[in-house]
C-alpha cells in the first residue's frame, strides 16, 4: 500500500465527517492522516493532470508561463513544464524540464521545493506534446561553440587538459 490510512486520507480530501468511533479512534493520528491525504491527493494530480481535462488546464498554464522560462541562452527564454524524475513518492522533488533543449533544471523558485516529483509524474511533458504536438518546440538551431581568442576549441584539447591534470597531482604526490 502506497498510502497508509487510505480510506481516511480520502474522506479527508473529500471533507467527509468522520464517524464519532472513527473521530475517537483518530486521536493522536490527524497528523499521519493529514500526511496520507497530501500523499493521495499528489498522486491523484499525477494521474488527473493526463486526462483530457487536466492537460488542458497544465497547457493553459505553460502558455501563461506559469513554470517559468529555460535559463538557456540558446533555447530563447522557451516555457517550461513541471516534472518528476521518478513516480515514487519521496525520492526527488520537482523539476523543470525544457522541451527545447530537453534538459532538467531544478527550479529557482521556493514554491517547489517542497513538491514531490511524483505528483507530476515522469509522463507529463512528453504526454502533453504527444498530445499536443503544436505547442512542441522545434528544437534549438544553434549549439554554443566554446572558442579561445576566436579559434573553436578541439574536444581533444580538453583531454589532454585533464591528464595533464591527473600527471601533475601524481608527480606533487612523489615524496
Amino acid at each position: 500500500e502506497m498510502v497508509p490510512h487510505y480510506k481516511k486520507a480520502l474522506d479527508m480530501i473529500l471533507d467527509l465527517e468522520p464517524d464519532e468511533d472513527a473521530e475517537d479512534a483518530m486521536l493522536g493520528t490527524n497528523d499521519i492522516v493529514e500526511q496520507a491525504a497530501e500523499l493521495l491527493y499528489g498522486l491523484i494530480h499525477a494521474r488527473c493532470i493526463l486526462t483530457n481535462r487536466g492537460r488542458a488546464m497544465m497547457l493553459e498554464k505553460y502558455q501563461n508561463s506559469d513554470f517559468g522560462t529555460c535559463i538557456r541562452v540558446i533555447c530563447e527564454h522557451q516555457l517550461l513544464l513541471p516534472i518528476g524524475l521518478s513516480d515514487h513518492p519521496g525520492e526527488s522533488m520537482v523539476k523543470l524540464y525544457c522541451p527545447k533543449c530537453q534538459d532538467v533544471y531544478s527550479p529557482k523558485s521556493s514554491r517547489y521545493h517542497h513538491v514531490d516529483g511524483a505528483f507530476f509524474g515522469t509522463s507529463f511533458p512528453h504526454m502533453l506534446f504527444m498530445v499536443h504536438s503544436e505547442y512542441r518546440p522545434k528544437p534549438a538551431s544553434t549549439t554554443f561553440v566554446p572558442r579561445l581568442y576566436g579559434f573553436k576549441i578541439h574536444p581533444l584539447a580538453y583531454q589532454l587538459q585533464m591528464e595533464a591534470a591527473l600527471q601533475w597531482k601524481e608527480y606533487r604526490k612523489r615524496p
